[in-house]
């Protein structure tokens, strides 16, 4: 993501969030497939701790990286795969101590409802009738990493990237495929799952690295306390049970 884009994020974030939340309030950073089921935990979080108010800002992994290592007021971070929470680590941006992995996804392929020229298997998508495919940006979103790992196992890589449309994050490619815009598409079968009667998942993506999210505490902004509450409670039963609702896996 450009330079000019991140600091209007910030700016954005900081004054949404920095002047007039308290110490009670917490900002979560979340990769955008979890945006259903975190918003719903937030509410029952909220509900079980009286006077705590949880903000989200959801996004491609890459991209909340980014603004938290710009200096976004982020107290925890939940990011759709190990490499982008390993980098935040690296970076020296989180509670190592606090980390965990939380949920567990299914990469799938997506074509629109009663699509005539629906791909029945990744050898599929080099059909002369597929010719826009919504793979998200290998290079900074999780889901596109996991898309482009996938493709290049099978040899196909280099025969279909012509095609990808290149999206911003997992919600993009499935919009672009429930409204006909993309012959078929690399989401994840939790972000399918939102849109039974507009996508139609077609088969189910083997990949290599299991695709796992982990959450953390981010330091520095005096919240750590409140952070470490908020992920035990998305780790505790009741809120693996919304996530479950939506379709994640226990990790």
């Amino acid at each position: 993501m450009d330079r000019p884009i991140i600091q209007v994020i910030f700016a954005v974030l900081a004054l949404q969030f920095g002047a007039s939340a308290t110490a009670a309030d917490l900002l979560v950073s979340a990769a955008v497939s979890l945006t259903n089921a975190f918003t719903d935990i937030g509410k029952d979080y909220e509900k079980a701790n009286p006077g705590q108010k949880v903000n989200f800002n959801f996004g491609s992994s890459g991209a909340l990286l980014q603004q938290i290592s710009r200096g976004a007021p982020v107290d925890v971070f939940a990011s759709a795969d190990q490499e982008t929470m390993d980098r935040a680590d690296k970076q020296n941006l989180i509670v190592r101590k606090s980390r965990h992995d939380i949920v567990r996804n299914t990469l799938v392929v997506v074509a629109p409802m009663g699509a005539k020229e629906a791909p029945k298997s990744l050898e599929r998508l080099k059909d002369a009738g597929i010719t826009r495919l919504a793979i998200s940006n290998p290079e900074s979103v999780p889901v596109g990493k996991y898309s482009k790992e996938a493709l290049e196992a099978a040899r196909l890589w280099d025969v279909i990237r012509g095609k990808s449309l290149n999206t911003q994050n997992v919600r993009q490619s499935l919009d672009y495929v429930a409204r006909g815009e993309a012959d078929a598409g690399f989401v994840y079968a939790t972000d399918a799952a939102i849109m039974p009667d507009k996508v139609e998942v077609m088969f189910e993506v083997p990949t290599r690295t299991p695709i796992l999210y982990p959450s953390a505490a981010v330091k520095g902004n005096g919240n750590e306390n409140f952070a470490l509450k908020f992920i035990e409670y998305v780790r505790s039963d009741a809120g693996q049970r919304i996530l479950a609702r939506y379709g994640f896996r226990k990790p």
